[in-house]
């Protein structure tokens, strides 16, 4: 079985500062490529999707360059302004790009929009419309009171996949599992829409969270898209403030059956990417 992990990340903090980072946090280094080889191949996993981390228009770029040298990226989400009334003409430059091949969705840091219905905006729409329109599938990041928008954006746009990322953050630590569940819900019942399992362990207690802290929300997510439209990502490096690589992993094993595993750990994720 070829084993995806649909969701990490790499930084250099000498090409760009990544401000989302406290000071002195674990993570505030660079985390390379070559480092996240050599632990994906330890823990067996074999392809990568490279998910953008600020909101620039020169990281694309850079990551899809990235994909074009390492054969472990097999397919970058990427970041532009939705906004800007030439989205389809700027996609379309990306594709040319070396590495451009790589491109396979887009990514916004929704959950840092104090609108909560941000995605629901005509110039927004229009954005969304032309990821769609150029093959491409848009990645969610938001946090669970935006999930009622979440919902109403992948009904405007049928023709866009919408891929949930780490569960739209339920709040693992407390253990609440409302609103977010009936939020999660109302997404899946759309057919243009799926999940990762993904950034589970840093919404939980970083420092002692267990299987059984995680079980309710992952069992959620299970039921409401099931393994066709669910996908892992380790959400590495960020995971490693509460476990390491090859943890998240089997944790998400562990939380998942045997037979579910083919599509959950690469099925879902080489499709919904077109790796």
């Amino acid at each position: 079985m070829t084993v995806v992990d649909a969701h990490h990340h790499v930084w250099d903090l000498s090409v760009r500062d990544q401000d989302w980072i406290a000071e002195g946090s674990p993570i505030r280094r660079d985390f390379t490529v070559e480092e996240l080889a050599a632990e994906a191949r330890a823990v067996g996993v074999d392809r990568t999707v490279l998910v953008q981390t600020v909101t620039v228009p020169e990281e694309t770029p850079e990551f899809l360059a990235l994909a074009d040298e390492h054969e472990l990226i097999a397919g970058v989400v990427g970041w532009t302004d939705l906004t800007r009334p030439d989205v389809a003409d700027e996609l379309a430059r990306l594709r040319e790009l070396p590495g451009g091949r790589y491109l396979k969705g887009i990514r916004h840091q929704v959950q840092g929009e104090p609108d909560p219905e941000w995605l629901l905006r005509p110039d927004v729409r229009r954005g969304l419309t032309a990821v769609a329109d150029a093959g491409l599938v848009y990645d969610l990041v938001v946090l669970p009171h935006q999930l009622p928008a979440c919902t109403k954006a992948a009904a405007s746009v049928p023709h866009l996949t919408f891929v949930l990322d780490h569960l739209g953050k339920p709040p693992i630590a407390s253990g609440a599992l409302e609103p977010w569940a009936s939020g999660l819900r109302g997404l899946a019942a759309l057919p243009n829409t799926v999940c990762k399992l993904s950034g589970m362990v840093t919404e939980a207690d970083l420092a002692s969270w267990t299987i059984d802290d995680l079980r309710p929300c992952a069992d959620v997510v299970l039921q409401a898209f099931g393994p066709d439209r669910l996908m892992f990502g380790s959400d590495w490096p960020v995971c490693t403030l509460a476990a390491a690589y090859g943890e998240v992993l089997d944790t998400a094993r562990r939380l998942t059956g045997p037979s579910e595993h083919a599509r959950i750990f690469g099925a879902t994720a080489t499709r919904v990417y077109d790796l």
